[in-house]
């Protein structure tokens, strides 16, 4: 675990991590991530640089439990991930996954995002979930972990 941190630290630690990428994927991450801050206001920003892929979740509070959605960063591409996505409407069929819980759809360009069915299925995943975001909330960005080994984040 990591110690709470300021704000500017926490974001230039996760710029770091962000920089890991090739150009490209670093940039279509911050695209994404500042259309996710945007549309979720009030959550708690909160960040897994894992072994297999740099994870931004979107949470009430600071347990990741409660995240309802999530930015998953790979080497090749970033995933909106929906944590209880198993239980969504997904009437166009954009959810992929087999787990118990989680879906995902792979997010290509920052555009792919504002698309109405993926703006449905975040608007559904916030309305579902059992620990809503306060949009009146001040947003944090909390580095939660960062694992001391890690696949390489640039492709081979």
């Amino acid at each position: 675990m990591i110690a709470r941190q300021d704000t500017t630290e926490a974001q230039e630690r996760l710029d770091g991590f962000i920089d890991k990428f090739t150009p490209q994927v670093a940039a279509l991450t911050r695209a994404l991530l500042a259309r996710a801050r945007a549309r979720i206001p009030g959550a708690q920003v909160l960040v897994y640089d894992n072994y297999n892929a740099l994870a931004i979740g979107f949470a009430r509070g600071e347990k990741a439990g409660e995240a309802i959605l999530s930015l998953a960063v790979m080497p090749r591409w970033v995933t909106l991930c929906f944590l209880w996505g198993k239980t969504l409407p997904d009437p166009h069929g954009l959810l992929k996954g087999e787990g118990s819980r989680v879906r995902h759809v792979r997010l290509h360009a920052p555009e792919d995002f504002d698309d109405p069915p993926i703006q449905a299925l975040i608007v559904a995943a916030l309305d579902r979930a059992e620990a809503p975001i306060d949009p009146r909330a001040e947003e944090r960005l909390i580095i939660k972990s960062v694992s001391a080994k890690q696949r390489p984040r640039r492709p081979n």
